[in-house]
């Protein structure tokens, strides 16, 4: 339709709305809502004063006596993808099967600086990044052992990742 054919004023009013739309677009702003970002308050995991290797040994007790394997987790509080890996241990259905079928030992590695023998006796790692993790048998036969920094990255993977992970270690 030729523009002389539109009134002066609605001219006007259609060249705004179309500006306001391209500035919004460009702005990043769109008609229909994008998901929002969780906010993660860090969580204490990793306790710096505990004695890792009797709390490995008490995790392998339990596992014992419940017909458990046990988890260990190295990280530290600093790490996000340590608290996002937290979240979705927290989450269903990974925190049932977790307590049905594991013993979960947080160990605590500094800045990348503390417990690495501990790392090093379960063939973890840790400068692959962290969060680190290796399942027990409740012998303490070492059954897994990430080697290729597998969940270091967790802040870009979803919850079925760990999910996938227990289904395939629950034993």
């Amino acid at each position: 339709m030729p523009q002389s054919a539109f009134p002066v004023k609605l001219r006007a009013t259609l060249f705004t709305v179309a500006l306001s739309a391209a500035c919004f677009c460009a702005a990043g702003v769109h008609a229909q809502p994008r998901p929002a970002t969780p906010v993660m308050t860090a969580r204490h995991i990793y306790s710096e004063t505990a004695n890792p290797k009797a709390d490995i040994a008490a995790g392998l007790a339990k596992a014992r006596r419940e017909h458990k394997r046990v988890i260990l987790d190295f990280g530290g509080d600093w790490c996000p993808d340590c608290q996002v890996l937290d979240i979705y241990f927290r989450q269903q259905p990974n925190a049932a099967l977790l307590d049905k079928h594991f013993v979960l030992v947080h160990v605590w590695i500094g800045h990348m600086d503390r417990n690495i023998e501990l790392a090093a006796k379960y063939g973890v790692p840790i400068a692959k990044g962290v969060p680190a993790l290796a399942v027990l048998a409740p012998d303490g036969k070492v059954l897994y052992s990430q080697q290729t920094g597998q969940f270091n990255n967790m802040s870009h993977m979803e919850s079925a990742s760990v999910h996938e992970f227990l289904e395939k270690w629950k034993g």
